[in-house]
C-alpha cells in the first residue's frame, strides 16, 4: 500500500495531510525517510516524528448531526464539533460537510481512501435533503432544480426534486459544493428556512436521535464499498 494511503487508513491524517507529513520528512518506513512513492509492505515499521505508528482498526460511524455543531475535528472558536460528539476509540473524521445549522446524516471514518471516493462527484453518491422553504414550490421551480441551476461557481449537475409536504422540498444531489442546496433553492426563489439530511449514500438515520451515533452494519459497509468501487456512469449503463 502506498504510504499516504497507509497513513490515511490508519487515521493519522487525510491523504493530502499525509502527503504534507511525508514531504516534511516526518515519516519513516523501516528507519528510512518516506517518499510520496513509497510503498508499505506487510510488517513494515512506520514512524511519525520517531514514534512508531500502529494502524487503527477501520471504523465507520453514522451520526445524526444536531444544529449548532460544526463539521470538523477542532474548532478555533471553541464551538462543539462532530468529532467531539462521537466517542469512538478510533480517530474518525467526517466525510464531507454539513453547515452548522444543517442537521442529519453524517458519515465519519478513518478509512481515507473510501472517504475520498465517496466525496468525489464521479461516484455519484446520493445526498438526500429535506428543505423547509419560504413560499410554495411550483412545478417550474422543481423542474429548474432538476435540470441544474446556474450558480456563481457554475451550473449544478441534474438533481431530483419533489414536494414533500407544504413548503417542503426533497432534493437529491451528488455534488458537494459549499452551501449548495441553500444556494440552489435561493436561485429558484425558494429561500431555505431549515435544512435536514435524512440519508447519505443510502445510509438512513432511522430512529437515531439528534447527537447520537452508531457503527455501520456489515451490509451497509459493503454497499458503501460497492458505490466507491464503480463510478456512477458505469453503474447506470
Amino acid at each position: 500500500m502506498r504510504l499516504n494511503a497507509w497513513l490515511a487508513r490508519g487515521g493519522v491524517a487525510s491523504r493530502r495531510g499525509a502527503d504534507e507529513l511525508i514531504k516534511a520528512g516526518r515519516v519513516t518506513v523501516d528507519g528510512e525517510p518516506g517518499q510520496l512513492n513509497t510503498f508499505v509492505s506487510a510488517g513494515a515499521e512506520v514512524a511519525l516524528d520517531g514514534e512508531p505508528l500502529v494502524r487503527q482498526r477501520l471504523a465507520y460511524v453514522l451520526l445524526n448531526k444536531p444544529a449548532g455543531v460544526v463539521t470538523t475535528a477542532r474548532d478555533p472558536a471553541g464551538r462543539p464539533t462532530v468529532v467531539g460528539l462521537v466517542g469512538h476509540p478510533s480517530r474518525v473524521v467526517p466525510v464531507g460537510r454539513l453547515d452548522i445549522d444543517t442537521t442529519g446524516a453524517l458519515l465519519l471514518t478513518n478509512d481515507g481512501e473510501l472517504a475520498h471516493r465517496l466525496a468525489h462527484p464521479r461516484y455519484g453518491v446520493d445526498k438526500v435533503y429535506l428543505a423547509d422553504v419560504t413560499g410554495e414550490p411550483t412545478r417550474a421551480q422543481l423542474a429548474s432544480l432538476e435540470r441544474g441551476v446556474e450558480l456563481a461557481d457554475g451550473l449544478t449537475a441534474p438533481a431530483r426534486a419533489r414536494l414533500s409536504g407544504r413548503g417542503r422540498v426533497e432534493l437529491v444531489i451528488h455534488e458537494g459544493r459549499t452551501h449548495q442546496v441553500k444556494r440552489m433553492l435561493e436561485a429558484v426563489g425558494l429561500p431555505v428556512v431549515s435544512l435536514h439530511r435524512p440519508s447519505y449514500a443510502g445510509l438512513e438515520l432511522g430512529g437515531l436521535e439528534p447527537g447520537a451515533w452508531r457503527e455501520l452494519s456489515g451490509a451497509e459497509l459493503e454497499r458503501l464499498r460497492g458505490l466507491a468501487r464503480v463510478p456512477a456512469r458505469a453503474r447506470h449503463r
